[in-house]
Parts: structure tokens; C-alpha cells; sequence
């Protein structure tokens, strides 16, 4: 994950030097500095934002003691702060740990989460949630998907805007060429980043497998039931409701609800709808059309995750 963080980095540090370099402006600090306060403070307060568009709640102690107390029996065991549990009044199952240093760390976990899964599958899911914040991994996604965001409106605003000043005719002779650079460095970082969110995920998972008791089966479960119950929520008449909030910050999810129709047609094509699915996964294999749409997405394809998983069992 550092390396990969560091990789990003370290393209966006060169061609930002090589831009500013070939511009022989530095006006473009200025819009740099901008981005990268507006992310802070969207960073900052989007907890709160979060709050508002999953319509979550804390979740007492005398609503759920013993989730409340899975919780603070797994921060007691690696060492961490117990955050604030919340609950998301949304029928999708799901989960996501957020938070910043105004609103501090929190998990949240979907209504819909707590009636489908099992105690032990939900504990295995929070214990993901709990490796991510263990990790880190609000603040390092926050960092490196801050640095495509500097290329995007630099590439456009140097396509698609004009310098005022008449001395530097060079720099503007070259502002759409640079511009295409920058737009060409957002999408490569883009996938930079979507390739640090699945290695985030596999670092969650290993936390959780680890961690809890026969973690690695109650997780492997628990995803697949996520996927099932999801695909099949799909045919509902307010899926698309619930599922467009889930989507506007899908990496902080557990799982993409928006890959769960077609990872549920391959767990159902391959292994049937039996219960444990998970004994089967080694025979199957890996398409190229799965490592390609993997690129584009958050999370890990479902089949390269659950096997994953059988390595801590």
C-alpha cells in the first residue's frame, strides 16, 4: 500500500514540476493551492455530509449492546481507539468506517447489514471496518485521490481557459498540449488510485481474518451474502433510491453494490447456490475480461478476494 501511495506521489510530484517547468508560469499555484484546500475541508466535514446522505445515526448501547461490545473487544485487541457505531437506515447490506479529525473515526454499518447477516458475519465485517481505520486508509485515500483531482483541473483549465498576460506566449503556445498531459496524468493516476483502494481492501480483510476466530470464513460468508442479498435487491422498486446514495461513496463501502448483479452470476454460475460457497472458489479461474474490469473498479473482483481470504484460514 505505501509503495503504491508513494508511486502516486511521485508521478503526480514529476509531471507537476515538468507542467510548471515548461509553462515558465507559476499562477498555476494558485489553482493547485485551491484544490487542495477545498479537499481538506471537504475531507473535514464529510462526515457530517455522509450523516445527511446515508441518513445515519449513532447507534446506543441499549439498541445493540452486543455489537457495541464486538466492537470494543476488537479495538481492545488491536490496539485502537473504539470508534463511534452508527447505523445507516438503508435495507442495502453494507458497511463503511469514515471520520476526520473534526468528527472523529466512525463505523457504520446499513440496517439492512444488521437483518441479513449472522452476529459472527457481522463481527467479521466490522472487524474489516476496524482494518481500515487501523490503517489508516481514510486519510491515505483522501491524500492520493487528491492528487488526480489536481491534474483534472489543471489539464482543463489550461484546454479550456486563457492567460491574460501577453508576455508569456510561450507558456500559452503550450497550455493545450500541457493540457492533454495533464488530463492523460488524471486518468493514469485515477487508476493508480482505484488499484490503491482494492489493495486497501485485501489489507482490511487480512485484518479481519487475523483477527477474530475463524474471521477468514465468517468474512468469506458474510461478503457472499452481501452480494447475494444485493443482486437480488436489485429487482426492488426503491433499489435504485438506496443504491444511488451507496454509490456516491462507494469506496468507503465493504462491497460495490454496483458489481453485485454481476459477481452474484458468477458465484451462482460456478458454485451453485449452495451455502458454503467458499469450498469451490480454487476451480475457478480468472478471466482476462475480470482482470480488465477490475482495473476500474474500488474493490477486488469478488473471486480473487474470497480466495484471498483462504490463505488466513
Amino acid at each position: 500500500m505505501i509503495g503504491t501511495l508513494a508511486l502516486i506521489i511521485g508521478v503526480s510530484t514529476l509531471i507537476l514540476t515538468i507542467i510548471l517547468t515548461l509553462l515558465g508560469v507559476f499562477n498555476l499555484i494558485l489553482l493547485a493551492s485551491l484544490v487542495v484546500l477545498f479537499n481538506l475541508v471537504q475531507w473535514l466535514f464529510a462526515p457530517y455530509l455522509i450523516d445527511a446522505i446515508y441518513r445515519v445515526r449513532k447507534l446506543s448501547k441499549q439498541e445493540n449492546p452486543r455489537l457495541h461490545a464486538a466492537v470494543e473487544a476488537l479495538c481492545r485487541k488491536i490496539n485502537l481507539k473504539t470508534p463511534q457505531l452508527m447505523l445507516a437506515e438503508i435495507p442495502i447490506p453494507n458497511a463503511f468506517a469514515y471520520g476526520s479529525p473534526i468528527a472523529g473515526s466512525r463505523i457504520a454499518v446499513t440496517s439492512g447489514l444488521l437483518n441479513q447477516l449472522d452476529e459472527d458475519e457481522v463481527e467479521a465485517v466490522i472487524g474489516h471496518e476496524l482494518g481500515h481505520l487501523k490503517h489508516r486508509d481514510v486519510q491515505i485515500m483522501m491524500i492520493a485521490s487528491l492528487l488526480p483531482a489536481l491534474f483534472y483541473y489543471i489539464g482543463y483549465s489550461l484546454m479550456f481557459s486563457s492567460y491574460r498576460s501577453d508576455s508569456k506566449e510561450r507558456g500559452n503556445s503550450l497550455a493545450p498540449l500541457i493540457g492533454l498531459i495533464s488530463i492523460a496524468a488524471y486518468w493514469i493516476l485515477t487508476l493508480l488510485v482505484l488499484g490503491l483502494s482494492r489493495l486497501r481492501e485485501y489489507y482490511a480483510d487480512q485484518l479481519s481474518a487475523t483477527t477474530i476466530p475463524n474471521g477468514a470464513e465468517k468474512l468469506s460468508r458474510a461478503l457472499a451474502k452481501i452480494v447475494f442479498s444485493t443482486s437480488q435487491m436489485r429487482i426492488g422498486r426503491y433499489y435504485k433510491f438506496y443504491a444511488n446514495r451507496l454509490n456516491s461513496f462507494k469506496a468507503l463501502l465493504i462491497a460495490d453494490p454496483e458489481k453485485a448483479e454481476d459477481e452474484a452470476k458468477t458465484l451462482y454460475k460456478y458454485f451453485g447456490r449452495e451455502k458454503d460457497l467458499v469450498q469451490q472458489l480454487l476451480q475457478r479461474k480468472i478471466t482476462l475480461a475480470d482482470r480488465i474490469i477490475e482495473l476500474f473498479s474500488t474493490h477486488p473482483n469478488i473471486v480473487k478476494r474470497l480466495r484471498a481470504l483462504q490463505s488466513y484460514r
